[in-house]
Order: C-alpha cells, then sequence, then structure tokens
C-alpha cells in the first residue's frame, strides 16, 4: 500500500491539510490554480460571499476538466486509428528498409559499373588518342609522299619533254644525215 502525504496548503485566506498520494510540490499547485480561480471570481465580483466564489471556481474547473476530458476522448479517437495500424505501419517500414537495401545494392553495382564504365572510357579515349597520332603521322607521310610523286612527276614530265625535244633533234639529225647521204651518194653515181 502507497503512503500517504499530509500537504498544508492555503486556498482563499484558509489553511487545509491535504492527504492523498500526491507530492506536496504538485498538491500546492493544485491549491494555487484553485485559489487563482476563486480569485478572478471574486475579482469580477466583490459582492460574492467564500462559498458562491468557490462554487464558481469549482464549476468552472469543472468545466475546464470536462472540457479536457471531451478533448481527451476525441485525441483517444483519433490516436486509435492510428495504434491499430501501428503493425501494419510497422510491416510497411521493415518492407521499405529492405527494398532501400536492395536499391543499396543495386546503386552500388551501378556505381561499379560505371567506375568500370569509365575506366574502359579513359582506356577508348588513350587509344582514339593513339590512333588519331597515328593517323597524323600517315597523313604527313601520305603528303609527303604525294609531294614526291607531283616532283617526280614533274620531273619525268620535264624528262619526256627533254626525250621528246631530243628525239626531234634525233630525227633532225636524222634527216640531215639521210640528206647528207643522198647527196653523198648522188655524187658517187
Amino acid at each position: 500500500m502507497t503512503e500517504k502525504n499530509k500537504t498544508n496548503v492555503l486556498i482563499d485566506g484558509r489553511n487545509f491539510t491535504v492527504i492523498g498520494n500526491g507530492s506536496e510540490e504538485y498538491v500546492h499547485r493544485l491549491a494555487a490554480y484553485v485559489d487563482r480561480k476563486i480569485k478572478e471570481m471574486t475579482s469580477k465580483n466583490d459582492r460574492l460571499s467564500s462559498s458562491m466564489a468557490a462554487t464558481l471556481a469549482a464549476l468552472n474547473i469543472s468545466d475546464e476538466l470536462y472540457k479536457s476530458m471531451k478533448e481527451l476522448e476525441i485525441l483517444k479517437s483519433k490516436s486509435k486509428t492510428p495504434m491499430e495500424n501501428y503493425e501494419n505501419i510497422l510491416e510497411q517500414l521493415k518492407d521499405i528498409k529492405k527494398k532501400n537495401e536492395e536499391l543499396e545494392m543495386d546503386c552500388n553495382i551501378y556505381k561499379d559499373e560505371l567506375l568500370d564504365m569509365r575506366r574502359e572510357n579513359e582506356r577508348l579515349n588513350k587509344e582514339v588518342e593513339s590512333y588519331t597520332q597515328a593517323l597524323k603521322l600517315k597523313e604527313k607521310e601520305l603528303q609527303d609522299s604525294q609531294n614526291m610523286i607531283k616532283k617526280l612527276q614533274d620531273k619525268i614530265y620535264d624528262s619526256q619533254i627533254q626525250l621528246i625535244e631530243s628525239k626531234k633533234e634525233l630525227e633532225e639529225a636524222l634527216r640531215l644525215y639521210d640528206k647528207e647521204k643522198n647527196i653523198f651518194s648522188k655524187e658517187e653515181v
């Protein structure tokens, strides 16, 4: 059995001894509240007797209690549905956590794949750069070869012109030779 406490309080100028389970501090707060309510009643109407002020204060306190109880009932009613759904919500939370873990694992896999792709991309970029440099070298060699071919074609052209001129000179020389030969052969006859 719990021990009862005796507490002396002052309400509306009178001493009372209250016996109960509450702490002294709690009983003093209750007494101060009741005292304040009685003083409110007397401050509004100074013709009220002590008992009338106490009765009106008790009525106001009862009104507050009734409204608080009604509000408590409403809150209990509102909290009933979430409490009934608590197990369901916990189950949903577990499912969501599990799905979140799966998504995190998928995310890590995708991160690894992305990292591998970036490395492969870097390797391919280096390879492309290497091929690009090799292509530039080949293009330069091709250009040099084309320049060489042009020079050789120009030399061939010049040689052909010289050959044609030499041919003409040879033909002219042969014609002159034939002409002189004919002249000499006519003289002999």
